[in-house]
């Protein structure tokens, strides 16, 4: 039988018992939807491999311009208790998303979209799914297509974020190897933000990252080494002369 698709319905009436600061703390589906624009993504389990190195990150990634595209939250659902998902959430880079415990499958199964994963020794869980909801009326549903496995084809962020305006762009996002006392690394730092591209720092030394990892991923020893949106750009030298390129090509 074909998974549901409820566009065009409300959302089902769920309290979720949720552990917050220690406490029980009962939250609604009216608190959540109510006089609200939600983006909502639902995914098989807390932990999971594609859960947590792609949908949940791409969503918390894109959430600024989910907000300046008129959505007020967005909500991840999976069929956990709330212990497990407070500890995902943890994790995660999930600083702009809201993790809700569907620990009795009530919501999901309300949705139509819970199904057996007995074969992988899940239980009861949620089929992958993300809707666009507005003031508690389902508005859009993409449903990952019923295949074996975990299929993650249609219900990812960039999906959805196309579907609610087709030219809304993604951020540019950086990185930056570094050392603490180098002085071309606070330079290439300071033009990244100059240029309003946010940036994670990975600084190499005897921990964790060294420069034989430097240069399996660069093919260079010298920091900084900076990447924008996954390609490399290089030093500081070769970061401000794509920044100038990129102006001179904007005027």
């Amino acid at each position: 039988m074909a998974l549901p698709n409820r566009e065009g319905q409300r959302v089902p009436n769920v309290t979720f018992p949720t552990r917050q600061n220690n406490e029980w703390v009962n939250v609604t589906t009216d608190e959540i939807f109510n006089g609200k624009t939600v983006v909502v993504f639902s995914l098989p389990g807390a932990f999971t491999p594609t859960c947590s190195s792609t949908h949940l990150p791409r969503f918390n990634e894109l959430a600024p311009v989910f907000r300046k595209n008129g959505v007020d939250e967005i909500v991840c659902v999976s069929v956990n208790d709330t212990f497990v998902m407070n500890e995902w959430a943890a994790d995660q880079e999930c600083d702009h998303v809201r993790v809700i415990p569907d620990g009795n499958g009530e919501f999901t199964d309300g949705m139509g979209m819970l199904v057996n994963k007995e074969d992988l020794g899940f239980g009861m869980r949620s089929w992958r799914y993300s809707m666009l909801v507005k003031d508690g009326l389902i508005v859009k549903m993409f449903i990952e297509p019923e295949v074996p496995g975990d299929p993650f084809e249609v219900s990812d962020a960039d999906t959805m974020l196309k579907f609610i305006n087709p030219m809304a762009t993604a951020p540019r996002v950086a990185t930056v190897f570094s050392k603490p006392t180098c002085p071309f690394c606070l330079r290439a730092k300071s033009m990244l933000e100059d240029a309003g591209i946010p940036y994670e720092e990975i600084t190499v030394g005897n921990s964790g990252i060294t420069s034989r990892t430097l240069r399996a991923v660069a093919n260079a020893g010298t920091v900084p080494q900076v990447f924008i949106d996954g390609d490399l750009i290089g030093g500081s030298e070769a970061l401000q002369a794509y920044l100038q390129s990129e102006n001179s090509n904007a005027a």
